[in-house]
Parts: structure tokens; sequence; C-alpha cells
């Protein structure tokens, strides 16, 4: 059993899965329906309008509602994306045990609910009202389902019977029938009823209906058997076949034909009441689950238990079943769990060159990739059938199937194989065959225990860890022991290929250990939490641990070169054998749930593209990706990795194959651009941006200066001269400053209207010219501080003496005047300042004339190089 999700919650009496999403939906014993995604492991919603108990869940098909039943005698609809309820179907008079949304709902509208008042009832969840009341059970009716196909219906009752009800008259009536007064739904007559039938008539069947049941759904079978009330039935997906449990203790089989339905067989096992039972979607088996803390898992052909799970403490009270994956959930006391019966992981190995050893069922193949054709990922030849091991060898037992392969790539003269399974606590068995003869001489039944997989050292010679002493049992091809070796670390679970012969991998904890069995010598040591496969480069040179929510990238000698992270359980992985780009043991691509991703040794790491159904990664060769899927026929499925490429080029600098990328590749986004930047490749960016801010950004990153000036002139006619577009200039003045570009600066300034830094650029670059255009520009903009800072700058002394005489400051102009030697004007400016009653007495004696605070002439600096 592998649990893939447990919570913990009140009791849970209902359990639906969504039939597309990773959803679960339990409703508990203390009225609130949780709404779980089991692969993340996280509560989505919580609906709590149920007063007491709710005991029945189901999701529809297509639409995003689920229905719910509970202790309050409510039927309730809700939609899970407006998360809210509906509305409420009121007619039970007691608790309601199950309910469920018609198969098809989409033609049929239909809820089937069953009640501890004795009935099941068919809504209309459309029209929102009652379509017929079965009655005929004298107890409890513990709970009812359609049929997946069939318009049938199975119910469970504490009447010690099992009731098969047939729905044809009620579908030939909803889809129209063929009485004249019964009219289409959503007609309406001359009175304006719909319909067709008369309101007073229409009531009187209503009335008759609720009190006597329709003869639209008649009881087809009534089977009995049971000793004590039963709990459960369930029908089987695509055979005519029922299952029901009971408080005897039992689980019966039934079989049923047009005109009767008899008992097939009892399945004993229980110790106390068996809450619920079901058909698995895609075995031949029944789970059951009981009040005796225990699900058991029965193979119906044999019709013998092949499997019992217990729990401490805790009651089973539902199971549920996924429609398409090979999903169960069982609700009990404390919550919940989702779980598988066995791996569905194909166990398999690479070969030498283009070949892939695999099982699928009892068969051993090879795949041959070099025999691929047009559409095909190349030709299946079988080698050897492998025998059915250990206590379940009778059937075909859940988790008897391998687990690991391993094969002797040491041996260029015959093919060793060897298969490990859990079986019994872990066993091996060798297979050797002729390379040239597939399928021809085959040798077998070397069979020995192990813990996890078995390594090949040598040519002729393997490795499996002791299950009892944990430590490395060295054996030769007769499975004959010729040493052992005490491994050197505690703790040791598992063993892996070393990627070269005599040496192997040892898990233990959260380590990895590289370990030279002949010398007896640890080479590397690395953490790499729950590992679960390792995957050699095919060169040699690096490898990848696959850990339940990571990948590891380390060396030969097992030192680590990048680690990542993944919140999805990672599920394969393969590293590319493309002859030609420079990929080769370079870029590794895994597979999660649902996406394929890749990894480079660098560290970069992205999503390739996303998947319906989880597949097994065995092979990458350019924009191919080979691949078994669960029921282990191999695949071939198109990636495409030109980002991985792209940044693997980058990374190994050749530049060459990146801009050839840049020109002839489908690569943009802003993921690219900002990875780029990152790395420090602001002008490889700059080639994937049209957007003129974008383009702006990057090409001042990189100090590109022309594209920077294309991108502020498209930006200027997008935004026109406002605010924004003057920032632009502004950046590209500094940067254009930064690099000496002073005819850049220059326009920038202009653009922005910095009259200020434009007139010290020219005093910087001697263009006299330009500052006494500069100073006009001031005059005319009536600017007094730009005209006096461009005097200052020319060295224009009578011109500062009049920007100060017209700005009111006339005793500063006397004195500029005087110093300067301007002895006109300084009497004009002295008659002016009597005018006004003022004095100059004095105003000389405090400029001391002759020390270094004393006056001085500004003059411009000539330049040194002058602008032609």
């Amino acid at each position: 059993m592998l649990t893939k999700f447990e919570s913990k919650s009140a009791r849970v009496k209902g359990l639906a899965f969504h039939p597309v999403r990773p959803w679960i939906c339990a409703s508990l014993h203390n009225g609130v329906i949780q709404l779980w995604d089991y692969r993340v492991g996280t509560v989505i919603d919580r609906f709590e309008e149920h007063d007491g108990p709710v005991r029945g869940v189901d999701f529809h098909l297509h639409e995003p509602l689920i229905v719910t039943g509970g202790d309050d005698y409510k039927i309730k609809v809700w939609d899970y994306k407006l998360r809210r309820c509906l509305f409420t179907l009121l007619g039970h008079l007691d608790y309601i045990r199950t309910v469920q949304f018609h198969p098809n709902a989409t033609q049929f509208p239909w809820i089937l609910s069953a009640s501890d008042d004795q009935t099941l009832r068919l809504w209309d969840f459309q029209k929102r009202s009652c379509l017929s009341v079965l009655t005929g059970h004298n107890h409890y009716v513990m709970c009812a389902s359609f049929h997946p196909s069939e318009d049938l219906i199975v119910s469970a009752s504490l009447d010690q019977t099992v009731r098969v009800w047939d729905t044809a008259g009620l579908r030939k009536k909803q889809l129209g029938g063929s009485g004249l007064d019964e009219g289409y739904p959503g007609m309406m007559d001359v009175n304006g009823n719909r319909g067709g039938t008369s309101a007073a008539a229409a009531t009187a069947l209503n009335v008759q209906a609720e009190l006597f049941g329709t003869n639209d759904v008649v009881v087809k079978y009534v089977l009995e058997g049971h000793d004590r009330g039963v709990n459960w039935a369930a029908f089987h997906p695509t055979l005519p076949l029922l299952a029901s449990a009971a408080d005897d203790r039992q689980v019966k089989l039934w079989r049923m034909s047009e005109t009767k339905a008899w008992e097939v067989d009892t399945l004993r096992g229980h110790a106390n009441n068996v809450s619920c039972c079901l058909f698995h979607p895609k075995q031949e088996l029944v789970v059951s689950n009981s009040e005796d803390r225990s699900i058991r898992v029965w193979d119906v052909s044999k019709r013998v238990g092949v499997q019992t799970f217990r729990r401490e403490g805790d009651r089973f009270w539902i199971l549920a079943a996924h429609r398409s994956q090979n999903l169960l959930a069982a609700g009990h006391d404390s919550g919940m769990i989702v779980f598988k019966l066995e791996r569905e992981r194909p166990a398999s190995a690479h070969g030498p060159g283009d070949k892939l050893y695999y099982v699928r069922g009892r068969e051993l193949f090879c795949h041959d990739y070099s025999r691929a054709t047009g559409g095909s990922s190349g030709v299946d030849v079988p080698i050897a059938s492998l025998r059915r091991v250990g206590q379940q060898a009778q059937t075909d037992g859940i988790g008897s199937g391998p687990r690991f392969l391993s094969y002797n790539m040491h041996n260029p003269t015959e093919g060793n194989i060897l298969v490990c399974s859990e079986v019994d606590g872990g066993c091996y068995e060798l297979i050797t065959f002729s390379l040239t003869n597939a399928g021809g001489s085959v040798t077998d039944g070397k069979r020995g225990s192990c813990l996890g997989p078995g390594v090949f050292l040598g040519r002729n010679r393997f490795a499996v860890l002791d299950r009892h002493k944990r430590e490395i049992v060295v054996k030769n091809l007769n499975n004959e022991t010729t040493k052992r070796v005490a491994a050197p670390v505690p703790n040791v679970d598992c063993l892996y290929d070393g990627g070269a012969s005599g040496r192997i991998i040892l898990r233990s904890d959260d380590r990895a250990v590289l370990f030279e069995v002949q010398s007896r010598r640890v080479i590397g040591e690395l953490t790499a939490p729950k590992i679960k496969n390792v995957v050699w480069s095919p060169d040699g040179s690096k490898v990848a641990l696959l850990c339940k929510y990571g990948v590891v990238i380390a060396n030969r000698q097992l030192e680590q070169l990048c680690s990542i992270s993944d919140t999805v359980r990672i599920k394969s992985g393969a590293w590319d054998v493309s002859p030609t780009g420079g990929t080769n043991s370079n870029l590794f691509v895994y597979t999660t749930l649902h996406h394929v991703k890749y990894c480079l040794p660098t560290g970069d790491t992205g999503t390739i593209r996303t998947l319906d159904n989880p597949i097994y990664a065995t092979r990458v060769v350019k924009d191919s990706l080979f691949c078994l899927d669960r029921e282990a026929r191999s695949r071939v499925i198109s990636i495409d990795t030109t980002e991985a490429r792209f940044k693997l080029a980058l990374a190994n600098k050749k530049y060459g194959q990146v801009m050839h990328m840049v020109k002839h590749s489908r690569l943009c986004g802003r993921a690219i651009v900002a990875y780029l930047q990152s790395k420090g490749f602001p002008e490889v960016a700059l080639h994937f941006v049209r957007d003129p801010q974008t383009r702006f950004r990057l090409a001042l990153a990189c100090g590109n200066i022309e594209a920077a000036m294309e991108s502020a002139f498209s930006l200027e006619q997008q935004q026109g001269a406002d605010g924004k577009s003057r920032d632009v200039w502004g950046e590209l003045g500094s940067e254009a400053l930064r690099q000496g570009n002073h005819q850049v600066v220059e326009m920038s300034y202009q653009r922005k209207k910095d009259f200020d830094r434009l007139s010290f650029l020219y005093m910087l670059t001697g263009d006299n010219e330009k500052l006494r255009k500069m100073l006009k520009i001031s005059n005319m903009r009536n600017d007094i501080m730009g005209r006096y800072h461009n005097a200052l700058l020319l060295g224009d002394a009578a011109e500062r003496v009049a920007v100060l005489e017209a700005s009111g400051n006339l005793p500063l102009a006397y004195i500029s005047a005087k110093l300067h030697g301007l002895d006109d004007v300084a009497d004009r400016i002295k008659v002016a300042i009597e005018t006004q009653e003022g004095s100059v007495e004095g105003l000389m004696e405090k400029i001391p004339v002759g020390t270094k605070k004393g006056g001085r002439l500004l003059q411009p600096p000539t330049p040194i190089v002058r602008a032609s």
C-alpha cells in the first residue's frame, strides 16, 4: 500500500474524487465539507452549512458542482468556483446516507439519494424537483448508486437485502416519452402551466407519488443472502457483477442476468461490520473496509484475500476510487488516506547501445530504439517469461511484480539481468540470455533474497544487500557467494550502480555514499534526502540522484555540481544522448506528475512541457523524449529543448551558437530576458526585446548608447514630451556622460530642457558660441539666475552687472561694476542708489581687495581640445 496523502480531521463519512483535478472532497461527522488537493496536501476550501454529520458527497462530472446530503435531512448543491451553496433539496424525512450525480449528468440532470426514511429519491437538479420516490425497503437505506452505463440503480439496506432498480421507464419519460399529455419539459399549455399537464393533475400525481411511489422506476431484483443489515452495494464497472458489504462481516459477490441475479461467492475475513466495498476500476479486485480497522483487497476471479492493511485505533467508514487513475481513498475515525495498492512505475534498465530492457506484466522485453520508424519508438523483442514467486504465487497479487531491473553493462558476450521485487521482504532473480538470439536460450532460476535492487560489479559478479545484516554480498553468475563486505556507514537500506566497475552507491538515511567494494574505501559522499533512483550520464562523467522532491547532480567522484528542488514528486529522469549539439551528458530531463522539466549542471532549470498522465523517461535525443507509460508501453513524445540548449551554450561561452539561436529559434519571453540580465548578458537579451521600455533598460545596462537613443525616441513618440520621457532622457544623459559621449549628453539635456547642465557642458567643451545662445535663451525666458550663471561662465562682467541691476540688487551691482573697472556704469548705479535715499558709503570696504578672499575676474577656461 502506497500512501499518497493523509489528512487529520474529524471522522470522515463521505468521500469523492474530482474526475480531472487532483482534488478529493471529504464530508465529516462534524458537518464540515473539506475540499483537499491531495497532491500538494492542502485544504482548498471548506463548506459549512449542514447542521450535523454529512454522510454523502459527490462531484459533477463536467460542471463545478458538488452535492452533499446530511443528517439535517437536506441535500445541498454547491458551486465550488463561486464557493457557495446554490440550492437545497427538501423531501427526505430522516438522515441522508448517500448522494450521487448521474454518470451521464449532462443528458440526465439527476441526483440519487438514499435515506433512513426507507426510501431512495431521484431529483432533477436543474428543475430542483423530485422526479421519483423509490419505496420498497423496510429499514434504513444505507447506500444507493447508479450503474456506470446502464439504466440501473443498486441500493443496500439494513433490512438485509440489496435491491436493483430499473430506471428505463423514467429515462424514456424524461426524454419526452410517448403519452400526448406528458409534453416536453419547459413547454407551456394555454393556461400557462409548464410541461403540458394541468396544474391540478400535476398536484394529484405528486401526492400519489409521495404516498405510493411511481412506476417509472421498478424493482428488478431483490438479493437476499446476508444475515445482518447491508451497509454497501456497488456495481462492477463493466461486468454484470455486484458486491455487497454487511454487518454479518461478509462481502458477497452477485452475478446478474437479464432475468435474475444470484449469489456467486462470499468473501470472509473481516472481524467486524463491513462498512464499504467497491470494485477496483482497473484490476479484477474488490476492496472493502470495516470497523475492524482494516482495509482488505480480494481477488475477484480466485475469490481469495490478497492483502490486508490495518490501522491502529481508527475504524474505517467509506471508500472511494478515482475514475481514471489508480487511486483509492478511505475515510476513518480521524481523517482519510489517499493510496495506491501498488507502484505503477514499470521496472526498466538501459542495455548496451540503443536498447532498453523492461517488464510488462510477466514478460521481460528488449526495446530496440535503433529500429524506430516514423511514429513508433522502436521494436519490442520478448526475452523471457518471469515466474511468480513468493506466497502470492497463486494469484496476480498486488506488489508481486518486479520493482528493479539491472543490466550487466560489463559483459559484452551475453546478456545478464537482475530482476528484483519486494515479495517476501525482497528477492532477486538472475536471467541470462544470448545477445545474438534474443528470446532463444534463456537460463533463469538463480534466485535469492535481497533488499532493494542488485548491481553488477564486473563481467561475472554482482552485489546485493543482505536483508538482515545489511552487508554487501558479492556473488558470481552461478549465484555463489564470493565475498561479504560490511557497509562503511550504518543504516544502509539500498544500493545503486556506481558508474564504474567495482563501485556502488549506498543510500544511508539522507546520504549517498560512493563505495569501492574491492578496496573497501569510501570515494565520495553527499547529502540527498529521500533518494529514489540514480541515473548515470552516457559518458559516466556525471550522475543525477533523483530524490522525492529534487534532483542532485554530481560528478564521477560524487562531488555535488548542483541541486534543485521541486514542490511535486519527481517520477523519472534521463540524460540527453544526442550525438551533436553539445548537450550530450550535459542536459538532464526529468518528469514530475504533470510536467517535463530540464536541469543543467550549472543549476539552471526550467519547464519544457505539460503532461496529461505521468510517464517514465528513458532516453532523450534532440527534441524527442522516449518513455514508458504506466501500462509499460514504449512511447515517444516531442519536447522543445531550445531554452536548455541556449542556456548551456551561454554557460559554455559558445557565443557563436548563442547568436545563431537568437536569430533562428523561437526564444522569447520575459523569463529569458530576466535570466540573461541576471547572468550578466544584457547585450544578448537586447536581441530578444521589441518593447521600447525594456530595450531602453537593457541598452543602458550594456552601455549601448545607439540602441538606447532609438528606444528613447520611440518612447518619446509613444508618451509625448511629458515627464516620463524626460526621465528617460535624463538616464540616457547620465550614461552618455559616464562614457564621455558629450554630443549625446548635449542632445539629452536639450530634450530634457535642462538649461543649467547644458550651459555647464558648453563651458566644459569650450563652446562659447553656444554659451552666448544660452544667455539669449535665458533672456527670452526672463530667467534671472540663468542669465547670471551664463554671464558668469562666459566671463561677461558687464552682463552680470546688468543682471544684478535688473533684479534690483543695486548694492551688489555697484560693487561688481567698481571691481571690474566699469566706472561709468558704477557712477550711474551710484546715482540710482542715492535717488532711492541709499548710500554707497563703506560698500567697497566690505570687499578685501588683493587678498585670496578678494574679488577675481572669472573667465571660462580655454579647452585643451576644442570640438571641431
